[in-house]
């Protein structure tokens, strides 16, 4: 499939890599990625099992990852400086992304989608539900988390010994598996061919470390969001794996908890990826929200789709 361009792009004027699937009059569903992650992080079956719920699914690379405007010139992020106060060397903030996003909608001509963002990429949703609220029909938030110190956090133990991303094309992309398989679901599959594939997809596209450090340097500069979040009144849902160990499952206990009336849905087994054993249930847990804010159903109609074997965690 072609990777078209939007140009000039939001107020920073960036390009922007992004990708359609399903029919174009389908309720649409923006995907936004984590930190150094690429739209191709988003699995194809997982979009196609979205359109197959009769869904339309825009995923796209977020500033400094893949094919999207990368900026090189920035400074070095200093991440002990910044978490003394010191945010100099932050080049944007979690607001630059939810512009870009938003600068994204206005190329494609969307005036309102359902969002859905993974880790990072759920910070940067909820920041546009925040401050775009008339261009947000519903928001999902995955294995992501509110900002507040002391929910959400990683056990960077676990990744002690990776040390820094390779720059040969063939060790990176071990290295890059090897990560993915410390931070995957420890009750389902890791699935090394796809994973290896993949990472040679996003070597190839763009991978960008200092980029990745600097998508990280703007959740610290943003800070704390729960307050912003209490004031949302946009149908949530807030999707978290009782297994994760890049951001720990209070991180999505706190979202839920913050925003008025928002649903939790915790996977058991589930860790910091997208297994594909959980496409299936993933999917119709976001097409349950999305069809229910277009057919103008209540929020209790979501609540009742979302009861049975995979039960709201509390």
């Amino acid at each position: 499939m072609s990777e078209p361009k939007a140009r000039n792009v939001g107020p920073s004027g960036i390009d922007v890599a992004y990708e359609r699937f399903g029919a174009p009059d389908a309720p649409p569903v923006l995907l936004i990625t984590g930190a150094g992650a690429q739209m191709i992080n988003w699995p194809e079956g997982f979009c196609q099992a979205l359109v197959d719920r009769g869904l339309q699914v825009i995923r796209f690379d977020t500033r400094d990852s893949g094919r999207s405007t990368h900026f090189h010139d920035a400074p070095v992020p200093d991440f002990p400086a910044a978490l003394a106060g010191d945010l100099s060397t932050a080049s944007y903030s979690l607001s630059d992304l939810a512009a870009d996003t938003v600068g994204l909608l206005d190329a494609l001509g969307l005036t309102g989608v359902h969002l859905v963002g993974s880790s990072m990429g759920g910070m940067i949703a909820q920041m546009v539900a925040i401050e775009y609220p008339d261009r947000v029909r519903s928001l999902t938030s995955m294995m992501s988390t509110t900002g507040e110190p002391g929910v959400g956090e990683a056990d960077f133990s676990v990744f002690a010994e990776l040390g820094a991303p390779p720059r040969d094309r063939e060790a990176f992309i071990e290295w890059q598996v090897r990560a993915l398989g410390l931070a995957a679901s420890p009750e389902f599959e890791f699935d090394v061919v796809a994973a290896t594939e993949r990472a040679g997809r996003v070597f190839d596209r763009g991978y960008d470390a200092l980029g990745m450090q600097r998508q990280g340097l703007a959740v610290v500069a943003t800070g704390d969001r729960t307050e912003r979040l209490r004031s949302l009144r946009v149908p949530t849902l807030v999707v978290h794996g009782a297994c994760d160990i890049v951001c720990d499952v209070s991180g999505g206990r706190a979202t839920a908890a913050a925003v008025p009336g928002a649903e939790l849905v915790v996977l058991e087994g589930m860790g910091h990826n997208l297994p594909q054993e959980l496409w299936p249930e993933l999917a119709t847990h976001i097409a349950a929200l999305a069809h229910c804010v277009e057919g103008g159903r209540p929020a209790d109609a979501l609540s009742d789709q979302l009861k049975g074997p995979a039960a709201p965690g509390r």
